[in-house]
């Protein structure tokens, strides 16, 4: 072997001494420590963390309402008494132009002073002059005096019986709504709206007066129509006359079988009654609001107000409903304001699932 290649075997060899006096150093090393080596199943790979669970969402409670209607009661359109004709194209001005919107318009009652054919063409009349949302009506006992009116147009107590009769009346009412019963139902943005209206008057059952007289067959399309409503959404019936206290029946100016319809709306939650007829004025100090199993609204009038102090008054109801709630407040239509003393909330109840 040449003395250059005796060389590089050296250095060779003395590499790989270094390199096994390295590795058993660091073996003796570990050795000596008190921590072992991990293993496999120790060595933590970092992952993306889990998302959290999501809390359970919350009802969602509408920040604007699902359905709005006005309710406008007692017109008593009157070719007589250019006031009232005058007043309702002011509400329904006040309507179309109002900022809140408007789903429908409820009648709710005594449309007509006399139920003469002149004043329902003049109501018809009216109607015709707005763009109005849909509008639906019931009857009130005025829609009945069509057999009070004597030979000269006038009405007149001594001209009965005049020929004319209760089934003209209702006749006369459902043709202008397309009704093929003086009550009707309907479904408003998915809310049951349920219009009763009395079925008979002087000419037929002179003993009611002038109260509401429901048959069995309409107080039995009550009940099934309430149980239609299966969710606990707020139900509104819209009546006349208004109801005696709990536990009677009612005579005139009165709903007659009330305690049956009382009765009938007992099992239902929210349910919202609005009557009519009282013409109260939402301002006169007395209570238009009444808490029994059901909610009752007395409605003031559009036609004729009863005011204090002779100041002219036309006022009607605006109802708004929310997912947890319903919004009731009274309207001036002379002023085009709402009407302080007459602004009601009611916190609606869950259904139980």
């Amino acid at each position: 072997m040449s003395r250059r290649g005796f060389l590089k075997w050296l250095t060779a060899a003395a590499a790989v001494v270094a390199a096994s006096f390295y590795a058993l150093f660091q073996l003796l090393t570990r050795f000596g420590t008190k921590t072992p080596p991990p293993a496999a199943a120790d060595i933590v790979v970092p992952v993306h963390p889990e998302p959290a669970h999501a809390q359970e969402a919350k009802p969602v409670v509408s920040a604007e309402p699902l359905l709005s209607f006005f309710v406008l009661s007692d017109l008593h359109i009157s070719i007589y008494d250019e006031s009232t004709p005058r007043k309702l194209r002011m509400a329904l001005d006040d309507i179309v132009k109002l900022e809140s919107k408007v789903d429908a318009i409820l009648f709710g009652g005594d449309l007509t002073d006399y139920s003469m054919e002149s004043e329902y063409k003049s109501f018809e009349a009216i109607l015709k002059e707005y763009k109005l949302p849909p509008y639906y009506a019931n009857m009130g006992n005025h829609d009945y005096y069509g057999v009070w009116i004597d030979k000269n147009g006038g009405f007149n107590r001594d001209a009965f019986p005049n020929g004319k009769t209760d089934a003209q009346s209702r006749a006369r009412f459902q043709k202008l709504f397309g009704y093929a019963k003086p009550y009707h139902d309907v479904l408003l943005n998915g809310y049951h709206v349920i219009l009763m209206s009395q079925e008979a008057y002087a000419q037929e059952k002179p003993e009611v007066g002038e109260g509401a007289w429901y048959s069995d067959e309409q107080l039995e399309w009550l009940k099934a129509k309430l149980k239609e409503t299966k969710d606990g959404k707020p139900i509104i019936v819209l009546i006349h006359q208004p109801l005696p206290p709990e536990g009677q029946d009612g005579g005139s100016h009165r709903l007659i079988r009330a305690k049956e319809f009382r009765e009938a709306l007992k099992p239902y939650k929210n349910v919202f009654v609005i009557s009519g007829h009282t013409h109260q004025d939402y301002e006169n100090g007395s209570s238009h609001y009444s808490k029994e199993t059901f909610h009752w609204f007395m409605n003031a009038s559009v036609g004729r107000t009863r005011t204090q102090g002779g100041k002219e008054k036309s006022q009607g109801l605006y109802v708004q409903v929310y997912e947890d709630r319903v919004v009731l407040r009274g309207r001036e239509f002379t002023t085009r304001s709402f009407i302080e003393a007459a602004n009601w909330t009611v916190p609606l109840e869950r259904a139980k699932v």
